[in-house]
């Protein structure tokens, strides 16, 4: 039995309690035990998968190029060359930064799934935006990257993070919601601020469904890292400002499940129903699928 198991966020508060640190050491801590190496060794996993995402981020701004489907591409860069109107410069970062990685993943460059591939520009444009922003050290990141993938070891643990089984909440959701966790820490925050920024977050993104036009990660998916990369920043503000979700972080979770099971098939990645299956979605799955024929 490991000394920092732990199967629930209150659990993982706990020991952080108990033995009075944070909760990126109680992760780190519970990684070595599981995976029997040493610090060295998980600090520089996480090191080389932040090296990956600031490569993701960097092909998916110099690539402008359609990708193979022609949905998408180059709407990264001209979001980047965008005056901001209405986002501060922080949020308009990580939103293109999110763009820049969804985009580099639908043209099939290297990314990091975090947690899937469809929510792969989430945690890693926020963690680099507000690092960039705070001159954050490695050491900083490396610890923020600890609570996320900590987090979400929780969701995939008590619900899912898997569109086929819980549609988009538990993809971009959970992603969302571990960019949260990482911008409160990487701010600052308290050990119990994080997970309130984790729940603030995640509880605002229930029900949401998994409807890939065509059955590619492509639309909506791309243009949705954006805008979930901006709800973790501000589900985050506020937990810094000592707001707290009334539903605690474990039953957010829980509850994230549940939707998952009641939610019907044709909204868990299937392309059976929402966007998809409008009548320019069917379109472009036709088109698509007549130029794969040829």
């Amino acid at each position: 039995m490991c000394r920092y198991e732990y199967n629930s966020l209150q659990e993982l508060l706990d020991l952080a309690e108990q033995h009075a640190v944070s909760l990126a050491e109680v992760i780190l801590r519970h990684e070595m035990e599981r995976g029997e190496c040493s610090e060295r060794d998980v600090r520089q996993q996480m090191a080389g998968r932040i090296a990956v995402f600031q490569e993701s981020v960097q092909a998916g701004l110099q690539n402008t190029e359609k990708s193979v489907s022609g949905l998408v591409g180059g709407d990264a860069a001209r979001l980047q060359k965008k005056s901001h109107v209405l986002l501060g410069a922080l949020a308009n970062t990580a939103s293109v930064y999110a763009m820049a990685i969804a985009e580099a993943n639908a043209k099939m460059f290297k990314i990091v799934a975090c947690p899937t591939a469809g929510s792969c520009g989430i945690v890693p444009a926020v963690l680099l935006a507000i690092g960039e922003a705070r001159q954050a050290g490695e050491k900083e990141l490396t610890e923020a990257m600890l609570t996320a993938a900590g987090v979400g070891a929780v969701v995939s643990h008590k619900a899912t993070v898997a569109g086929a089984v819980g549609g988009c909440q538990a993809e971009c959701g959970s992603a969302a919601a571990m960019a949260a966790a990482v911008a409160a820490q990487l701010c600052g925050a308290s050990n119990r601020q994080i997970l309130q920024a984790f729940a603030l977050c995640m509880k605002n993104t229930l029900g949401l469904a998994c409807d890939p036009v065509a059955g590619l990660v492509e639309v909506p998916c791309v243009k949705r890292n954006a805008c979930y990369a901006v709800l973790a920043l501000t589900a985050a503000e506020m937990a810094l400002a000592g707001i707290e979700s009334v539903i605690p972080p474990d039953e957010v979770i829980e509850a994230m499940g549940e939707i998952g099971r009641l939610m019907p098939v044709a909204l868990k990645e299937t392309s059976e129903g929402g966007l998809a299956q409008t009548p320019t979605g069917k379109a472009i799955a036709a088109r698509l699928e007549q130029a794969m024929a040829q």
